[in-house]
């Protein structure tokens, strides 16, 4: 629970029809085995104690009472477990039937929350036994105790407030406006789904899709408890479909027709950060009745995965699609600013690596959209005191092979003469030294520009941007950089796409050599052909930066949670004095490198994380790190 992770299970237990005993006590099994692995909040299937295909049976009080029996043991021998429960059952009020959800925890019954929604079409004929949720809160007796019943409340826990759980009940997901975005709205972080949806041919998918895309309307998690095979195969079979989702993304899903327990993780703390960021989220609305209880906070044991590349889809088909539409975005945003500016070139500086090949690809897929020739493209290599053969010769290799103009612009001698004119020795190898060859190509870029009426387009990622690994005034600086908002672990996988597409194959050939290549800026002299200077070396290892900055930025975590799911991710490749090592360095250039975010050249938005000043991120430039590294330091 720490860090905001409830463990949370969804389970179909073997059941027979109208047999409440038998029900619960392989529903007992669910639940000792649900406490056994950590489980906080588990959910049980739709009318699960006594099934839910029981027909007229329903009107039996002999039914309704084993029900209310066995709801009664249930909670008996719950009463030692920090164990939040939804289970159905039948209920009978006012001489009206409810089809309902129990929520017990600790030997008590919190609340009975009825169905509003009773689907009586096709197979189902549900009005016939039961009926709808009446509007507001009743109180009913249960054992000689007062019971809140009805469809506007909430269980809310006081150790944990991000934990706020709303339930609705089958159907009620289905129609046009499910009870769960009014629960939702008044606070719910989970919602529970105790459900018995049979099963027909394609209706998994669509069950899939829409808690899917519930969850994420409503930056929520949401538990699925399907109904299982024990139910009647009459005219319906049921497949047990239990499903766990959170905001948008399936965390857990059984497999069609077995009676299982599938658990996950639901970050709740992470929900309301999505809440709190997004401001069309409404405020709370306080009508609903908030049910408190208490968890003893302990850390969760974490099964859910967190991927190494959380910017690139693990899906090979899903990485192309999005290879695909970043193309297509850069290249449109480019081709509005070539329309607009009514420039008669683009200009590129090309070194030979990976970033300076994606903007290369992108203007040339710009000035194909725009039907315009690709010697409008101007490639401008400019060899220094640290380039080798292999970027030299790739750089021209690629141009070649794409049809854009050429060019060659050795920079050295201006760069000695710079020095002599500061005073600087050649032999110092230090920041004077590598900054002025930046500083001296962007020169050469803009002057360029100027002479054939051209935009220098820049070549710069989002992970560079991140650490302000980049020259002030120099790679710094461009008319529109079109790599700004992708990260370096997306850049590659791009060029990859670039070179599985690629119908030549010498550009295939030479995209692949560029892959090969470590990432280096090349300033300083290189031993014979082996690059001197490998950034990765320098800065830390990108997979790592990549991972730090989607949890930072995208979702707000503190750096102790970070590192905490950064050691899960990275355990097969990086240690933990590693992980922490890299973590304070990034959080340190992160804050320090500000002031270069904030005069960022304009560039298109890609995905959900961007650091240009005029969108997603604003922040002073003399922002302190003080908090962010002091907890590491407590790590």
């Amino acid at each position: 629970m720490k860090d905001g992770f409830i463990k949370v299970a969804a389970a179909s237990p073997k059941l027979r029809v109208a047999d409440c005993r038998y029900n619960l006590g392989e529903i007992l099994k669910v639940v000792r085995r649900a406490a056994a692995e950590g489980v906080r909040l588990l959910v049980l299937p739709e009318l699960c104690l006594t099934g839910y295909t029981c027909g007229d049976l329903f009107f039996q009080s002999i039914l309704q009472q084993g029900a209310l029996d066995a709801l009664g043991t249930l909670a008996d021998e719950t009463r030692s477990l920090e164990l939040l429960i939804v289970a159905g059952l039948p209920f009978a009020d006012g001489g009206k039937l409810y089809n309902c959800a129990a929520v017990l925890y600790r030997g008590e019954l919190l609340g009975l929350v009825p169905k509003t929604n009773l689907p009586n079409y096709a197979e189902f004929y549900e009005r016939r036994q039961f009926t709808p949720a009446f509007a507001g809160t009743r109180t009913v007796i249960f054992r000689g105790k007062e019971v809140p019943f009805g469809t506007d409340l909430l269980f809310s826990c006081r150790e944990l407030p991000e934990f706020c759980l709303g339930i609705e009940i089958c159907e009620d997901l289905w129609v046009p406006l499910p009870p769960s975005t009014h629960l939702a709205l008044a606070g719910a972080t989970v919602i529970a789904n105790p459900s018995a949806s049979n099963e027909t041919i394609g209706k998994a998918a669509y069950r899939r899709s829409l808690i899917r895309s519930q969850s994420a309307r409503l930056l929520c998690g949401y538990v699925y408890a399907d109904a299982g095979m024990g139910e009647s195969s009459s005219d319906l079979v049921f497949a047990g479909h239990n499903l766990i989702a959170e905001n948008g993304t399936l965390l857990a899903e059984s497999a069609l027709f077995t009676e299982d327990l599938i658990l996950s993780e639901i970050d709740v703390a992470r929900l309301l950060g999505e809440r709190r960021r997004t401001t069309t989220f409404p405020d709370h609305n306080d009508e609903l009745r908030r049910i408190e209880f208490s968890w003893t906070l302990r850390e969760t044991a974490l099964t859910r995965s967190f991927p190494i590349r959380p910017f690139v889809p693990d899906d090979r088909a899903d990485r192309e699609a999005r290879c695909e539409e970043i193309f297509s975005i850069q290249a449109t945003g480019l081709c509005k600013r070539i329309r607009h500016t009514g420039c008669g070139s683009l200009v590129v500086g090309i070194s030979g690596g990976l970033d300076s090949c994606l903007a290369l690809l992108v203007a040339v897929r710009a000035l194909d959209l725009l039907e315009r020739p690709r010697t409008d493209l101007i490639a401008v290599t400019m060899p220094c005191f640290g380039t080798t053969q292999r970027t030299k010769s790739n750089a021209e290799l690629l141009c070649n092979a794409l049809g854009v103009t050429f060019n060659t612009v050795n920079i050295a001698e201006s760069v000695r003469l710079h020095f002599r004119d500061i005073g600087h020795s050649e032999s110092e190898l230090d920041v004077v030294y590598e900054n002025a060859q930046a500083r001296e190509r962007t020169q050469v870029l803009m002057d360029i520009a100027n002479e054939m009426n051209g935009l220098v387009i820049g070549t710069g990622d989002l992970s560079e941007l991140a650490l302000g690994w980049a020259t002030y005034n120099g790679d710094h600086m461009s008319m529109y950089g079109v790599n700004a908002s992708v990260p370096k672990t997306l850049v590659r996988y791009m060029v990859q796409y670039a070179a599985d597409t690629a119908s030549d194959q010498t550009l295939r050939s030479v995209l692949l050599d560029i892959l090969d290549t470590p990432v280096s800026p090349e300033l300083l002299p290189a031993d014979g052909e082996d690059i001197a200077q490998r950034t990765e070396d320098i800065v830390g290892p990108y997979e790592l930066h990549d991972f730090f900055l989607y949890y930072l930025i995208r979702l707000g975590f503190s750096p102790r949670k970070i590192y905490r799911l950064a050691l899960l991710a990275f355990e097969e490749m990086f240690g933990p004095e590693e992980i922490l090592k890299w973590l304070r360095i990034f959080c340190r250039r992160f804050f320090a490198q500000q002031f270069k975010r904030n005069c960022l050249p304009d560039g298109p938005k890609v995905g959900s994380v961007s650091l240009s000043p005029r969108g997603d991120w604003r922040m002073p430039s003399d922002a302190c790190a003080a908090l962010w590294l002091q907890e590491l330091e407590e790590l």
